[in-house]
């Protein structure tokens, strides 16, 4: 919509989704700063079962963090905090509330993600308003419970399909990320591959860098 396609590609390389399983003892904004420092390009905060109030004062934390980082910073599902903290955008699944309502709703200057695992949803996001679609389980994830895998031929099929651009989801790792070779995708979102790791910022740093040789690009 609103948003620049050619800066938002470049954008997608390395999309972060938050996940406060293995933080231990560390605070979510301490592991997300380290995984900025590692070169994470995109921040989704997904909190499943934090209650608002919280969620939304982690949200104001969260989005002044991505903006001293210069990164787009996008809320899981949560329109309704999205807008009042004002974020870059929302990303929203198939099962959360229908593209055209979440933009109707956000406007047209903000970033919508939507997650798409065919064709048809892919080309129906777009027709909605979505600006770049998350496409997944690429590879076996235990990360969501409920995540239905996507065979790299779909993948593919629908990077074909739409001019909008599309990240890889699901099970990606530096070592895995190479086969995602020639599929048409700009990036790829990781939770685990990040955010599960001892150094997180050296697993950013590192998987980055695989993900721009995958997609021939210099690191």
């Amino acid at each position: 919509m609103g948003y620049d396609k050619e800066r938002l590609e470049k954008e997608l390389l390395l999309y972060a989704v938050t996940d406060r399983h293995w933080l231990g003892e560390r605070t979510l904004f301490e592991v997300v700063r380290e995984s900025l420092d590692g070169g994470v390009t995109f921040l989704q905060l997904r909190e499943k079962e934090l209650d608002e109030e919280h969620f939304y004062e982690e949200a104001l934390e969260l989005k002044e963090l991505a903006r001293k980082y210069k990164v787009p910073f996008v809320i899981n599902d949560n329109v309704d905090i999205a807008i009042k903290m004002d974020a870059d955008g929302v990303h929203v699944g198939q099962d959360d509330m229908a593209a055209r309502d979440v933009r109707a709703l956000i406007g047209p200057d903000k970033i919508l993600g939507v997650s798409a695992q065919t064709v048809e949803q892919a080309l129906a996001a777009e027709e909605q308003g979505a600006d770049y679609l998350g496409v997944g389980a690429v590879f076996a994830t235990g990360s969501k419970a409920d995540a239905v895998e996507v065979s790299h031929g779909t993948l593919k099929a629908i990077c074909e399909a739409v001019s909008i651009p599309v990240i890889a989801i699901g099970g990606i790792t530096e070592e895995n990320v190479a086969k995602l070779s020639g599929t048409g995708i700009c990036g790829v979102a990781v939770i685990s591959a990040i955010y599960a790791k001892e150094d997180i910022k050296g697993a950013a740093k590192d998987l980055r860098k695989a993900t721009l040789e995958m997609l021939g690009e210099k690191a």
